[in-house]
């Protein structure tokens, strides 16, 4: 079991901090490859389904490891996952940097690196993530994922895609190999977290059984289980737009590489406000009410985008949707930290991610459908009426009563 560190960084602990250096070098390097790769995609076809496939294939990777990564993350100690995972997405991006310096540039090698850095993705985030509540306590779970999500936002969004555009044009190579440094020096930085180890003791069932038994746990908890069931519903949409973003930034709005990258630090300026004030909107507004207004607020985003042509429209929609996006997340991870048993955090955690995952892979494969057949904004015109009634049917008697303890 970690042991809480003693309050040092930010109020939360010295183990916190460390897990926070590692979390933000991280979100740096995936910022570089994440606007990379969608640019890399783009310019090797203009079929929004191919392009598309690129995140269906960095998303159909959650749901191939995800329940198996959150049985490892229950039976292994955490660090050691972290430090196998970084290493695995630093080597699959060198040799994708490698292949493209030698100029032999293929979508197909491009969807299988994106698969292969998904599956440890999705392990990495795992472990990072259900190490938070035995460094923090449960009074400081929305702060800390409040924390953790807005720095992944600044690194990610706010700093690393706009740089990772430019280095694009620089040289298609650079921002692979950049992310695959980045991640080496990421693994280096896992070895000075606590050690931890495998939260249970005593005799292990099969890895099936074990992955089988989170599932149940989750859609046998009421509020998780519609906790699950909304956020489903709005990955779709979510999803469908990630997919052909891209494009809409291209031949929408007009924007080249480096307009499409301050596109995304727009979103995240909006993504780091909702990181610094997730702990007190969450205070203030209670879990039911926050999270009925966000689901209007993201259907609104998601009409802005379907009808707007105009790049300050955008930008603020995206802004004010990432901040909530932040914000829900926090909901989420902490709600499910603060329910559920610590020897199964890592399968209920990955149970969910690899429903809500499902979705999201479904709305990717469905975006770039829509937008081959009824034109760029129908991805979006799906996200403003799925989410509308969303808002309309949304479950408030179940969440009546949940509450999160915070420090505000």
């Amino acid at each position: 079991m970690l042991v809480p560190a003693r309050p040092v960084i930010m109020g939360l602990g010295a183990g916190f901090a460390r897990l926070w250096v590692v979390g933000t070098v991280s979100a740096v390097g995936d910022g570089v490859t994440m606007v990379a790769g969608p640019l890399l995609a783009a310019a090797l076809t203009r079929d929004p389904v191919q392009v598309a496939g690129l995140a269906v294939a960095q998303q159909s990777a959650g749901l191939v490891f995800g329940l198996p990564g959150g049985a490892l993350v229950d039976r292994v100690g955490r660090r050691r996952v972290l430090v196998v995972a970084a290493l695995t997405r630093s080597v699959a991006l060198a040799v994708l940097g490698l292949v493209l310096l030698a100029g032999q540039a293929s979508l197909w090698l491009l969807y299988l690196v994106f698969f292969v850095v998904g599956c440890a993705g999705v392990v990495f985030e795992n472990a990072a993530s259900t190490m938070v509540p035995a460094l923090v306590g449960p009074a400081g779970l929305a702060r800390a994922h409040g924390r953790l999500l807005g720095s992944a936002v600044v690194g990610r969004d706010l700093l690393a895609k706009p740089v990772g555009a430019m280095l694009f044009v620089v040289a298609v190579w650079v921002p692979f190999l950049v992310d695959a440094g980045a991640l080496l020096l990421v693994a280096a930085l896992c070895l000075r977290l606590p050690a931890g180890v495998a939260e249970r003791g005593g005799p292990r069932g099969s890895l099936w059984a074990e992955m089988a038994g989170g599932v149940r746990w989750l859609l046998r908890h009421r509020v998780l289980r519609a906790l699950t069931a909304v956020i489903a519903v709005s990955n779709v949409a979510l999803g469908a737009m990630a997919a052909v973003l891209v494009l809409i930034a291209r031949e929408r709005l007009g924007l080249g590489e480096v307009g499409y990258g301050l596109l995304l630090v727009a979103a995240a300026v909006g993504g780091v406000l909702g990181g610094l004030l997730a702990d007190r909107l969450i205070g203030w507004l209670g879990v039911p009410v926050f999270l009925r207004a966000g689901f209007a607020l993201e259907a609104v985003a998601h009409l802005v985008l379907a009808v707007s042509r105009e790049v300050v429209v955008v930008a603020a929609a995206l802004m004010v949707f990432w901040g909530y996006l932040v914000v829900s997340s926090t909901v989420g991870a902490s709600l499910r930290q603060s329910l559920v048993p610590a020897e199964l955090l890592g399968r209920v955690h990955s149970s969910y991610r690899w429903l809500s995952g499902a979705a999201m892979l479904a709305g990717s494969a469905l975006g770039g459908v829509l937008a081959r057949y009824f034109g760029l904004a129908a991805p979006f015109w799906l996200g403003a009426v799925g989410v509308g009634l969303l808002v309309l049917v949304f479950p408030v008697r179940v969440f009546r009563g949940v509450t999160l303890a915070t420090t505000r």
